[in-house]
């Protein structure tokens, strides 16, 4: 099994992975540039090659997660402008540094537009960024949380979104434990269905990592507050059972978004590696 948490690039792309080598993770997460802002970065190519390197070297998994201003579906063509250039420096940077993709939250309704015309422009936003993009580097959907029937929030939406953009081979998916969780997707009793309809969808052909998050509040009630695994969280050891054991997530990085001031994600991935480790 692959556990590892987000980690800051404070230290450089390099100095994550060489402190995902410290903690014992097998995958780590990072912001490729500032989380605040949609800013073109101008990165350190000698370091992201060093970390690319370390990691292959290592055995270690990464991908990076888009800075939190980046929307698929935004409100106007100047802010949609600095999106697409955004996204497509992440998935230089990402490429770079050997990662997977780069993990991008699932559009949200836009006010002055229909629910099919927010699903339209999230497909044309796609499309615009991934026809510029050439290198491996893919673009990982992320289901949203939200209360029941929330834009994003189904493995329907996901797919479709991914069979009806114009490059479904640079897309893939980012399953939140916490946004299944509090939308009622994943209720912690119906892993068996969930997994059931994901494979007769082929989403699970398209995942490529795991948020492995628990939550503050029971399913279904649309909160979107991450716990720990092991302590404060409604998702039981018992019920993330199921979903980790699973054959079919053998390879795929569980990667913690928990807060780490109360569990320290050091002493988390050892608690995740002693129950459902090698």
């Amino acid at each position: 099994m692959r556990f590892g948490c987000h980690l800051s690039i404070r230290d450089g792309y390099l100095g994550a992975a060489k402190k995902a080598y410290a903690i014992n993770a097998s995958a780590f997460q990072y912001f490729p540039k500032n989380p605040r802002s949609l800013s073109v970065k101008d990165y350190n190519k000698e370091d992201a090659a060093l970390c690319k390197t370390f990691c292959k070297e290592n055995g270690i998994l990464s991908v990076s997660h888009s800075p939190y201003p980046t929307s698929l579906t935004p409100h106007n063509d100047q802010k949609r402008v600095h999106i697409i250039d955004s996204l497509l420096n992440d998935l230089e940077i990402t490429e770079a540094c050997g990662s997977i993709g780069v993990v991008v939250h699932f559009g949200k309704p836009v006010p002055h537009l229909t629910l099919l015309e927010s699903y339209q422009l999230m497909i044309e936003m796609l499309n615009d960024i991934l026809k510029q993009w050439e290198g491996t580097a893919k673009i990982l959907l992320e289901n949203n949380a939200g209360i029941p029937g929330t834009m994003g929030t189904t493995l329907e939406e996901l797919v479709q979104i991914r069979k009806l953009s114009e490059f479904p081979e640079k897309i893939g998916f980012c399953l939140d434990t916490c946004h299944a969780f509090s939308c009622g997707l994943w209720d912690g009793e119906n892993w068996n269905d969930v997994l059931k309809k994901g494979e007769g969808l082929h989403y699970f052909d398209g995942l490529e990592v795991i948020h492995l998050n628990n939550s503050k509040y029971e399913a279904g009630k649309g909160k979107d507050r991450h716990a720990s695994i092991f302590k404060g969280g409604r998702i039981t050891l018992e019920q993330f059972d199921q979903l980790i054991n699973t054959p079919l997530l053998v390879n795929t990085p569980f990667i913690l978004e928990t807060p780490k001031e109360e569990v320290p994600h050091t002493k988390e991935i050892q608690l995740l590696q002693d129950r459902w480790g090698d």
